[in-house]
C-alpha cells in the first residue's frame, strides 16, 4: 500500500516574511547597555509660587566655576562641564574610567523672569536658582487725536 501525501507549493510561500531578521539586526544583546558608562544628567525639581519660580538642580562633583546659568525671557538654561575620574588598581591591572563632557537642561517657564532679581547658589552639589516673574506688561491707552 502506499501513503500519497498532498503537495502544495504555495504553503511555504504564504508562510515567507522577509522581514522576521530585520528588528533582530539592530537589536543589542542587554549585556552590552549595561557595560556602557552612564552619562551624567542634571535632574531638578521645580516649584512655583505667587513671587516666582524655585529650582533645584542636582550637579553633584562639578565645581561652581563650572556651572552657567542663563535667562532669556521665560527661557532657562543650565550648562555645567563635567569631569570624572575613577581608577582603580588591582595587582597589575589598572582600570580607568573617565568622563568629560557638558550637560545642559533647557526649560521654558510659563511667565517671564526678572532677570536683574535672579538668584543662584550652589552648594553640597545642589544648584538653587530663585528666579521672580516680571511683573506683566500692562496694556497702555494711547489718546486719539
Amino acid at each position: 500500500m502506499a501513503n500519497l501525501t498532498h503537495f502544495n507549493p504555495l504553503v511555504e510561500l504564504a508562510r515567507f516574511d522577509p522581514f522576521r531578521e530585520f528588528d533582530e539586526t539592530f537589536r543589542m544583546p542587554r549585556g552590552v547597555l549595561r557595560a556602557l558608562p552612564e552619562e551624567p544628567q542634571i535632574r531638578m525639581d521645580v516649584t512655583e509660587d505667587d513671587k516666582g519660580y524655585h529650582v533645584r538642580a542636582e550637579i553633584p562633583g562639578v565645581r561652581k566655576d563650572d556651572i552657567k546659568v542663563s535667562i532669556d525671557g521665560n527661557r532657562v538654561s543650565i550648562q555645567a562641564e563635567v569631569r570624572k575620574e575613577k581608577e582603580e588598581k588591582k595587582g597589575e591591572t589598572l582600570r580607568s574610567e573617565r568622563y568629560y563632557g557638558t550637560q545642559y537642561r533647557g526649560f521654558t517657564l510659563a511667565q517671564d523672569i526678572d532677570q536683574a532679581s535672579a538668584d543662584a547658589t550652589y552648594e553640597s552639589g545642589i544648584l538653587s536658582l530663585t528666579l521672580p516673574k516680571k511683573a506683566p506688561r500692562r496694556a497702555t491707552e494711547v489718546a486719539v487725536k
